[in-house]
């Protein structure tokens, strides 16, 4: 009797393993395939362009973030992050082919931008008594490098490990109407620590503007997640600089207290979009550069925070750049269908852009934008993931 009760327990102790087993095992392959959904087909990335063959290249660290990143535009295709609870999703804004990014109404999705990172007033501005011309792409004025900017086209690619990718592009002399010969490269890096680190250096024959930036359209719950007004947003920023009707900076440094521009500390994106404000009429929301607290030029700080509290995920954004450019995702319509098979509607991912001013060539107040062909333009940006209860 003893010994069949022992035989009883003993069986009954090896269902419970065995179904707690099982139960484990179902959880790792739940993980899995919440993590496999996003991943990404490469050959669809495998293409020529202008003679020059793009690909898919993913970066993944030792806690399974994974980045992919494609060389046409040098475009963050996808970042698998994990949530509060451990499960990963794609924050990034995207599609699932070149052809995607090549059909797509919003171009600049996830894109290295240059050689100057948003708007030059009438796309023209004068160095050394010399008038320079540059395409008109965005009203009046010139934007993000022009239609034939860095966004647009192929870099080439070296993936020196599962934590690197290094894209280098020559930009010849009268490219989109700047000028000198310049040599870019951007360097990528997925730590161990869930940072991305983007780090920018430059060369120029000639005196030339250079305000290199990436232009990734976040949603930390998830890139087909909905809005990102309840995202919370923090800014270091004391001051902005206001623009006009057509988004060319004033030359004003205005003060963001008391203002919808007041991101000191954590508030949600959308609290003051209804307030009234003729910027905010201007930029159909937000999309206005911010003047960053800088005790010293070049040194890396802080820029930004944003935490959305459904998952979790909190970004934290630091730079060597002077200032940061918010976008709030005004001009998404839905006619763009992402990765996940779901159209971007309007205002579902926020953009935060380290760069020098908008218009700095013109501006002689701003920070200076001019490389000198004996000095070598340097900018680094870092992007860290964490998670909050």
């Amino acid at each position: 009797m003893i010994n069949k009760s022992i035989y009883t327990i003993s069986t009954c102790l090896c269902l419970l393993v065995a179904l707690s087993a099982c139960e484990m095992k179902e959880s790792e392959t739940t993980n899995l395939q919440n993590q496999s959904s996003v991943d990404l087909n490469s050959t669809k990335f495998q293409e020529t362009i202008n003679g020059k063959k793009t690909d898919l290249f993913t970066l993944q660290n030792e806690k399974g973030m994974k980045v992919a990143i494609t060389n046409y535009g040098g475009r963050i295709v996808s970042w698998l992050a994990p949530d509060k609870n451990g499960e990963f999703d794609d924050i990034v804004l995207g599609f699932d082919s070149i052809q995607g990014y090549l059909n797509a109404n919003e171009i600049y999705f996830g894109a290295l931008i240059g050689r100057f990172g948003n708007r030059i007033a009438d796309g023209e501005f004068s160095l050394n008594g010399q008038n320079y011309e540059l395409a008109t792409n965005n009203g009046p004025n010139h934007l993000h490098g022009g239609p034939g900017g860095f966004h647009n086209v192929v870099w080439d690619a070296k993936q020196l490990d599962d934590q690197h990718l290094v894209l280098t592009y020559f930009s010849e002399d009268g490219e989109e109407g700047y000028p000198g010969n310049l040599k870019v490269k951007v360097h990528y890096i997925l730590t161990d620590d869930n940072e991305l680190k983007i780090d920018y250096t430059a060369s120029s024959d000639k005196e030339t503007p250079v305000n290199l930036t990436n232009h990734a359209f976040f949603n930390l719950a998830g890139a087909a997640s909905g809005t990102i007004n309840n995202h919370e947003l923090l800014i270091e920023a004391d001051n902005y600089t206001p623009v006009d009707s057509t988004l060319i900076p004033t030359g004003k440094i205005a003060s963001v207290k008391g203002t919808a521009f007041d991101f000191a500390n954590l508030k949600s994106i959308g609290e003051d979009l209804d307030k009234e404000s003729k910027q905010l009429e201007y930029g159909k929301g937000y999309d206005h550069n911010f003047v960053l607290n800088k005790e010293h030029d070049n040194k890396l700080t802080r820029a930004a925070q944003v935490h959305d509290p459904e998952s979790g995920r909190v970004m934290e954004i630091y730079t060597t750049e002077p200032g940061i450019q918010f976008y709030g995702g005004n001009f998404m319509d839905g006619s763009d269908v992402g990765k996940e098979g779901e159209p971007y509607e309007h205002r579902t991912a926020f953009c935060l852009e380290p760069q020098h001013f908008p218009d700095s060539p013109n501006q002689e107040n701003f920070p200076s934008t001019i490389l000198e062909p004996d000095s070598v333009y340097h900018s680094f940006s870092l992007y860290r993931l964490s998670t909050s209860k």
